[in-house]
């Protein structure tokens, strides 16, 4: 469904993104995770047509976005990162202004507003204005508003940034319904537990490029499955360990406290970039 070879962004001396290659198979939930600044919402700005390609080729269902970026536009949809609803119109408002912008007919348009207001259980809030919306019903909405056009990819950047545990586990459920609705999603977090309850693959980006790509347990697994971490050595980074009695086996010669625990995506980033997260 995303083919990319050599993406490439450059702004005067910064390489934003550096010759990126990927290929994301359609039905999937790609997650690409990396700290603050690593080119995660470039690369989605790339892909939306919202920013220019630099170096290399992007396509989408097999449409080029630097080439054919209108016909791009109306199979995506997109959830930036930044709430930007329409706050003087209300939650059904919203809805009804994108269908209408993508020449949605009448009675497909209401019909879907009716589906997905539903679907983001915010049926009861229909006539409230935006502004007055919490901000996990203004996420919801937000989603609900780039699928209304009923896309083929849908862009997720860093959709549930600032939303307590709680919300963001229902943000999670609406993500997999997707995926089970046949849409090919493609999303940025810098939320290590997020990409792993999500993500089918995902691509661990680092200043710019891919340190790591795969199946979240099959990356850990790579690593090591098991962590040690002790004071004792460089800085508290963990050590891995490919069983739970290896691990063991380190740590008891261990005089200080150690803890032994599961490998995270985290650890793995660590551990391919010698960098933390931020």
């Amino acid at each position: 469904m995303i083919r990319i070879d050599g993406l490439t962004k450059q702004y005067d001396r910064l390489t934003a993104v550096d010759r990126l290659n990927l290929s994301i198979a359609d039905g999937e939930i790609f997650g690409l995770l990396g700290p603050n600044g690593a080119g995660k919402t470039t690369t989605i700005r790339m892909l939306t047509t919202l920013a220019s390609i630099s170096g290399g080729m992007a396509e989408i269902n097999g449409l080029d976005v630097e080439k054919t970026p209108i016909a791009v536009k109306k199979i995506i949809g997109l959830a930036p990162q930044g709430l930007n609803l329409e706050i003087e119109l209300t939650a059904e408002e919203n809805l009804e202004f994108h269908g209408r912008l993508h020449g949605m007919p009448t009675r497909e348009r209401r019909a879907r507003i009716d589906e997905l207001l539903d679907f983001a259980g915010i049926a009861e809030k229909r006539n409230e204005l935006v502004s007055k919306l919490s901000g996990g019903m203004k996420r919801r909405l937000l989603i609900a508003r780039a699928i209304m056009h009923r896309p083929k990819v849908l862009f997720l950047d860093e959709p549930t940034v600032g939303l307590d545990p709680q919300i963001r586990r229902k943000m999670w459920e609406m993500v997999l319904e997707l995926k089970r609705g046949g849409i090919t999603v493609f999303l940025t977090t810098h939320y290590i537990e997020e990409a792993d309850f999500l993500c089918d693959r995902v691509g661990i980006m680092n200043r710019g490029r891919l340190a790591a790509l795969g199946p979240p347990a099959a990356l850990k697994e790579k690593t090591g499955r098991y962590a040690v971490l002790c004071r004792q050595f460089d800085g508290c980074r963990p050590a891995f360990f490919p069983t739970r009695a290896d691990a063991v086996s380190f740590a008891s010669g261990m005089e200080e406290d150690v803890t032994i625990r599961h490998t995270t995506l985290e650890d793995v980033f660590i551990h391919m970039t010698g960098e933390a997260f931020e």
